[in-house]
């Protein structure tokens, strides 16, 4: 893994991971960003970068879905990838919160895919869409580049087991700091 982590190619292949995931692909980008910081620690940080925007601009495809295919693509993808359980708690967090949903869902194991889906199909402000995005996905992603820059393969076993009570603890803080500057209603 460790020469295909470091090709040129890697970086096409994690970019087009990033970017399924945020639509249609069951598996997340971490892992591969975990193997490919592991193989080349100096890059992880641009790693974590081609993550994000990937990540964001299949969100952008995902959003344009629901916004205006949600009956005839949304849907069935959702039902396809056995996701739609979580569909009334996203609801929820749109009604309560607004784009602190895609927040919170960019950094959880609630399906980007979901938020992506629905925030297009219940007409959240693009921009703030767009916005949120950035901010959820690269909390999720740049940490995990920290873990491995500092802590090397100590990281893998830590993002392993313990990645959802990671991103748990991200979701308290980026909640903590909306209370705290008076952001979250």
């Amino acid at each position: 893994m460790g020469r295909a982590a470091r090709s040129p190619r890697a970086q096409w292949t994690l970019a087009a991971v990033s970017a399924a995931e945020a639509i249609f692909f069951p598996i997340p980008p971490d892992p591969m960003l975990l193997a490919m910081g592991l193989a080349c620690p100096a890059r992880v940080f641009r790693y974590a970068a081609i993550t994000v925007v990937a990540s964001v601009l299949g969100g952008v495809v995902g959003y344009g879905i629901g916004a205006f295919f949600m009956d005839a693509v949304g849907w069935p993808l959702i039902h396809a990838l056995g996701i739609a359980r979580h569909y009334d708690t996203v609801q929820a967090w749109y009604t309560a919160y607004d784009a602190w949903a895609v927040v919170v869902a960019g950094l959880t194991p609630v399906p980007y895919k979901l938020c992506t889906l629905t925030a297009g199909a219940f007409g959240v402000r693009f921009w703030v869409f767009v916005a949120a995005s950035v901010i959820g996905r690269g909390v999720r992603f740049f940490a995990v580049a920290a873990l491995v820059y500092w802590w090397g393969e100590r990281a893998r076993q830590l993002v392993e087991q313990r990645l959802n009570w990671i991103v748990s603890i991200g979701v308290l803080v980026v909640i903590m700091a909306a209370v705290a500057f008076g952001v979250l209603r």
